[in-house]
């Protein structure tokens, strides 16, 4: 087993001191030694309380700026859950010297990529950026943090609750067992625990809360006291910490945070409740146990417990549930959070099955688990997997600005990226033993039976527990007589610093190769000790039958199965013990192959691999399993509005005689069509070495890769002629017919699906018109600040996000305009997105907008060869396409010149009219119809798999 050697870390004596208001003061600094694990930084803390780690790293011309803010909503109380997500929302909706809409406009022009997130214990926001914009996102995030309240308008906050509340329906309530974690931690905790209400909150607390309540929100968790600036990559550590005391320095220190502890909820018995899904087509059984919190001693052996017995193909669940075709799925898991975790056991049966039959074989197999024990392989298995994991994590300078974020919010150590390694390579069998017998052994648990419609008596237990809220006393957050003190400056705030130097930015320097008619593609990146590698081989869905639709993605789950030398089980173990990964699945015209390994285990990934393509048995046990539950993936998923909506509009884009208009899973009718010597013939005909492509990208040389390839030459070696792609015609409008609209009725939906396109014929290039047109696409509805989402969420707030594009593959594209609506205004929306695009292809666009797409578009360059699979997507373009290795430099030449007048020439030739278009609606016809029709729509409906009636 590797030895991690501990950090290097150096504390200053009476460092400089601090004479300036602003001043910062070095703590510390972590320096990475030899080849141990960690991830350098230097922590300094400004007078005002801001907590600010900078990590250097150069390997790529780019930088993470994250704000983390130690509140989640944990600081919340009943009746007003969801504020924490709520304020998250806000904070991108402009500050004093930050326009509304321009915080997303800002980034985005830079080139940058943003977002913000919420859980129970802390708010992050970050961006990625080229290092030359480090000045500029300093300066936002410090605006929003000083300079906030005075921008908040009742206008942008009755915006932002509808697109809030439009999240949590397109998130939770109308997605099959979308509320189950809901009702799950109801009955966990105590009535007004914190950890009682899923972060996003529930509608009616949404609809009660007003402005002033979010400000005391801001005021109370924003200062600068509660909060850790991280930022890492390409940086001058004494530059960037200029910077943050010039812009963050003057911001007022705020009231003081104090540390929250709560016991973990006891349960004086098994709390059996129930909820019925209106969405879900199998019932489910949870059972969910109180558990220890986060960074607690005990949460890697309870972490160890649940992949023994709720994890992959080895797990007790998976052998005594899935394998014996009683259920689609069973898992266990140990989620933990700051002041409480939750050791969770969900199982989806099959139809007919039982619940309280469930509850008594997931019984059963506690007690299999402690008559077996734990083995030395369970332990090998866990601590090689965590380490590999951990090291994966650690291949981006937002994995690492991250860990070390959440690391010293939660810790106060940023460096505990050590004493976790620490913790998890030390467990041990009898750990994982004692936690067991102290958590779930005769432990109680919260057990929930979530029924369906049309089984609405199928409980595990009858209901017996009934939350008592008596006793329950609002926590004092010291919301009263808070003050709004803003900064003093000695500089304009109101001046937007300009970027630096352009960065430069160089595409990975690759080799090519051969192995027997494959074609490989490698480059060689030191930046971690990890190896990625993708095998593309022809065939995927377009070589289907049509009748057996979803047989590619059938076959490529049996090549996840039994292969001549191991069992299914005993492969995964192996990979496990490796912290190795390969992974098969199925594509539009081709199947997949996916690893990834540390270097030191390439050679023993290498042969798993062999095993894998060389020797899969495909036996009919294995496949009448598999079989089974695709059949039953395929009907759960024609529960869920958005599925629906895109695989149907396939189908009315493309028709049922192509691929590309059938859905890549199949459906119930199709799937049953299949045999296993279909899979048999797949794998003879289309897994084929002859036209493969090979992606290679890690800490290795192609002189020393290529013969630890060769047993691929053993494959088969036939050509592989995919079918001939018959694209319907549509018809040409018939003068002045009204628009016609594709309705799909799913009764009840509190949002309605929206698909409008076209079929384009216009396969992918990397610099003729395909690129071009996206490029167009871009201001209209390819970008957050494009005209399309900015008036659907940011100024009508009846979206959670839409957007537009051309896509397009080597044979043929579309365009697609995409968004899930509120009910509501359906018709207002569907003529105003007609309206905006139509605005958009007659009238082209701005200067302004010229200028910001050919910002954005050029300068993203720098973030798209960080990680191995970023690197690896850039080589496989270059393999499938037969691209040259400076098609980023052509693309940007092509930007660079491009005209408002091209723009305009492109929208007019390559977007359709709307009548030209397919306008596909799923959603709740009953309440929609009358007023499509009062706008002079003409209604066809469809049923949820295309079939017009």
């Amino acid at each position: 087993m590797k030895k991690f050697m501990l950090a290097s870390v150096f504390l200053p004596l009476g460092f400089l001191g601090y004479t300036a208001s602003g001043q910062a003061k070095l703590i510390e600094s972590v320096k990475k030694s030899g080849d141990e694990i960690i991830i350098p930084y230097e922590k300094y803390v400004l007078p005002n309380g801001l907590t600010v780690l900078i990590h250097e790293d150069h390997s790529d011309p780019i930088v993470h700026v994250d704000v983390t803010y130690h509140v989640g909503s944990a600081r919340e109380e009943i009746n007003k859950s969801g504020f924490a997500h709520f304020f998250e929302h806000m904070m991108f909706q402009g500050s004093d010297n930050v326009a509304d809409e321009e915080h997303f406009k800002i980034i985005t022009e830079a080139g940058g990529t943003l977002n913000g997130t919420t859980n129970r214990d802390r708010t992050n926001y970050f961006e990625t950026v080229p290092a030359n914009q480090l000045e500029k996102m300093l300066w936002l995030e410090a605006d929003r943090m000083g300079f906030l309240l005075d921008a908040v308008t009742q206008e942008k906050f009755e915006v932002q609750r509808a697109t809030v509340k439009n999240e949590r329906g397109q998130r939770y309530d109308n997605q099959p067992y979308g509320l189950v974690n809901e009702v799950s931690v109801r009955n966990l905790y105590p009535y007004g625990h914190p950890y009682s209400w899923l972060t996003i909150g529930y509608i009616e607390d949404l609809n009660r809360v007003n402005v002033q309540d979010l400000k005391n929100f801001f005021l109370r968790w924003y200062g600068p006291n509660n909060a850790v600036l991280t930022i890492g990559g390409d940086v001058d550590p004494k530059q960037t910490i200029a910077w943050v005391e010039k812009y963050f320095g003057a911001i007022p220190k705020g009231p003081e945070v104090s540390a929250v502890k709560l016991p973990m909820p006891i349960l004086d018995k098994d709390r059996y409740v129930s909820m019925t899904d209106n969405y879900a087509k199998l019932p489910m059984l949870r059972m969910v146990f109180p558990a220890p919190p986060r960074f607690s001693k005990d949460e890697p052996a309870l972490d160890c417990l649940a992949e023994i017995i709720g994890q992959g193909k080895n797990s007790l669940f998976y052998q005594n549930l899935v394998k014996k075709n009683i259920a689609v799925n069973a898992a266990a898991y140990n989620s933990t959070s700051e002041l409480a975790g939750e050791f969770t056991i969900s199982v989806t049966p099959y139809p007919g099955q039982k619940l309280a039959d469930i509850e008594k074989i997931i019984r059963a197999t506690f007690d299999e688990f402690e008559a077996k024990g734990v083995t030395d392989e369970d332990i090998k298995k866990f601590v090689n997997s965590q380490e590999a994991d951990i090291i994966y994590g650690l291949e981006s300078v937002s994995g690492r600005v991250s860990q070390l974020a959440s690391f010293y919010t939660f810790t106060g150590n940023a460096n505990y990226i050590a004493e976790m390694l620490k913790d998890y390579t030390a467990v041990t069998k009898e750990d994982v033993m004692r936690v067991y017998r102290q958590y779930i052994k005769g432990k109680h648990a919260v057990i929930l039976s979530v029924l369906t419609q049309n089984d609405a008596t199928n409980l595990a237990a009858a209901d017996n527990y009934t939350i008592n809220q008596s006793g329950y006393t609002a926590p004092d957050y010291g919301y009263d007589h808070l003050k709004y003190n803003k900064a003093k400056d000695q500089f304009d705030r109101s001046k937007m610093p300009e970027a630096g130097p352009a960065v430069v930015v160089n595409a990975p320097a690759y080799w090519e190769g051969n192995v027997g008619q494959a074609k490989v593609i490698g480059t060689t990146s030191k930046e971690t000790p990890t190896v990625s590698i993708i095998m593309n081989f022809d065939g995927g869905k377009l070589a289907e039958p049509v009748d057996k639709n979803g047989l590619a993605n059938l076959f490529a789950t049996m090549m996840n199965e039994d292969t001549k030398n191991y069992s299914a089980e005993a492969f995964s173990m192996a990979l496990d013990q490796l912290g190795s990964s390969i992974s098969v699945s199925g594509g539009s015209y081709n199947t997949s192959v996916r690893i990834q390994c540390l270097t030191k285990n390439l050679d023993a990934t290498l042969n798993l691999l062999e095993e894998r393509l060389l020797h899969s048995q495909f036996t009919q046990e294995d496949f009448d399993r598999n079989k089974k539950r695709a059949v039953e993936s395929a009907k759960n998923a024609m529960n869920r509005p958005a599925y629906i909506a895109s695989t149907v509009f396939d189908k009315l884009l493309y028709g049922s005689a192509t691929a590309y208009g059938l859905p890549s899973m199949g459906t119930e009718k199709s799937i049953e069509q299949i045999s296993l010597a279909d899979i048999q013939q797949f794998y003879s005909r289309y897994f084929s070495l002859n036209g493969a492509e090979i992606i290679i990208v890690g800490d290795l040389t192609k002189e020393s890769i290529l013969p630890k390839l060769s047993f691929l030459q053993q494959m088969n070696n036939n050509r592989v002629d995919l079918p001939e792609l018959k694209l319907p015609v549509p018809p040409p409008p018939v003068k002045d017919a009204k628009q016609e609209i594709i309705f799909v009725d799913v009764p009840g939906a509190a949002q309605t699906e929206f698909r409008i396109g076209f079929v384009s014929n216009m396969p992918y290039d990397a610099t003729g018109t395909f690129y071009r047109s996206n490029v167009m696409n871009y201001p209209l509805g390819g970008a957050f600040n494009s005209r399309l989402n900015l008036y659907l969420r940011e100024e009508k707030g009846w979206t959670y996000g839409a957007r537009s594009a051309f896509n397009g593959d080597k044979f043929t594209g579309d365009y697609i305009f995409s968004a899930g609506i509120k009910a509501d205004p359906t018709d207002s929306a569907l003529a105003d997105i007609i309206r905006i695009i139509a605005q958009f292809r007659d009238e082209g666009i701005s200067n302004d907008e010229l200028t910001f797409t050919q910002n954005s578009m050029t300068q993203s360059e720098a973030r798209k060869y960080e990680t191995g699979f970023q690197k690896a997507a850039f080589l496989s373009n270059i393999l499938r396409y037969d691209l040259p290795g400076d098609y980023p430099r052509l693309q940007n030449d092509i930007l660079k010149k491009m005209t408002t007048a091209d723009f305009e020439n492109l929208a007019k030739t390559k977007i359709r009219p709307a009548k030209y278009m397919t306008i596909l609606l799923v959603g709740d016809k009953a309440r929609l119809e009358g007023k499509l029709k009062e706008r002079g729509y003409v209604i066809v409906e469809a049923d949820a798999e295309g079939n017009l009636k």
